[in-house]
């Protein structure tokens, strides 16, 4: 076997189940009627999801939306590869990744391109998440208002 010839395993059996997530998504996003028919229905389907995570991924997440229904009740929640994800006028800003999804060692929050974030030349977009303590949700209060500005 030549170095040019060396094999491809494709995707991982949760990166797969990812892309089938969002596929489901985009599928159930254009069956509903209207806009406010859609956000009703997307953050419902943001709130399940986060229901069908275990125990530490579950309080979590259901802090960083309730933290984002306070803070940036702008957002508009809604299912991003089966992640809970938050959007500005159409497009993600953050989301969040439990750990269990990708077999991680703890859950992240991450931020998109849109999420002014920038700071010099390199900045962190993705922030691991172990507990939402007072301290981490001061933190994650600032990262989302300033995502915003």
């Amino acid at each position: 076997m030549t170095s040019s010839a060396k094999s491809f395993d494709g995707f991982s059996d949760e990166e797969r189940a990812a892309m089938k997530d969002h596929a489901r998504e985009l599928k159930a996003d254009s069956r509903r009627r209207s806009q406010a028919d859609k956000e009703a229905l997307a953050e419902q389907d943001v709130v399940a999801k986060i229901a069908e995570l275990t125990d530490t991924d579950r309080v979590l997440a259901e802090g960083f939306h309730q933290l984002i229904k306070k803070i940036a009740p702008e957002l508009a929640p809604k299912l991003w590869y089966g992640m809970p994800a938050y959007y500005r006028d159409g497009k993600l800003v953050c989301f969040f990744q439990s750990a269990a999804k990708f077999k991680a060692r703890y859950a992240t929050i991450g931020f998109s391109d849109q999420a002014a974030l920038d700071d010099g030349d390199v900045w962190p977009t993705t922030y691991a998440l172990t507990a939402l303590t007072p301290a981490a949700e001061s933190r994650l209060t600032d990262l989302v208002v300033r995502a915003l500005s």
